[in-house]
């Protein structure tokens, strides 16, 4: 299965100074490793409009969209808000599952991200991570463990709905 990615870095800093991206390029790495596409790799400050505009402008060969930012708890984190308030369908045992392994991994502060994975009323999967290395490399591993299977149920509309055997 052909499966295309976007990464956007959603940061003022590093929209300003694209040296400083140590996570869209981590994330870039990553999903090449694993044998999928990257269509493009962009950079946006912590803006609605921005966000916004890049989730209405997602190319019609990519499945997927990464957000790195904007998961936390300052008024200038507002990425999942975007995401959220243009979604079809949140899928939250992702968020769920990522804060959980967070907590694990790195303690009491994962409980403030809000890190979530969203479906578009196009079909297109996007998550929402936070900017963090370690973070984003926990999220997307999670996403790259169930990537195919989503996509593949994102596209059925019709038939029978037969629960995948193992």
């Amino acid at each position: 299965m052909a499966v295309v990615f976007k990464v956007v870095v959603v940061s003022d800093i590093v929209y300003q100074d694209r040296s400083r991206d140590i996570s869209g390029k981590k994330a870039v790495e990553i999903i090449v490793g694993k044998g999928y596409k990257v269509y493009e790799l962009d950079y946006i400050p912590n803006s609605f409009r921005d966000i916004a505009k890049k989730v209405m402008e997602v190319p019609d060969d990519v499945n997927v969209v990464v957000f790195l930012g904007g998961t936390g708890p300052s008024p200038r984190d507002i990425t999942v808000d975007v995401i959220e308030s243009m979604a079809w369908r949140k899928l939250p045992g992702f968020g769920e599952t990522f804060r959980r392994i967070s907590y694990e991994a790195e303690g009491i502060k994962a409980i403030l991200s809000r890190a979530e994975l969203y479906i578009l009323s196009n079909g297109v999967i996007v998550v929402v991570l936070p900017g963090s290395p370690k973070a984003m490399e926990i999220g997307l591993n999670l996403l790259l463990g169930v990537i195919e299977h989503l996509i593949e149920e994102v596209k059925r509309f019709e038939g029978i709905h037969r629960p995948p055997t193992s």
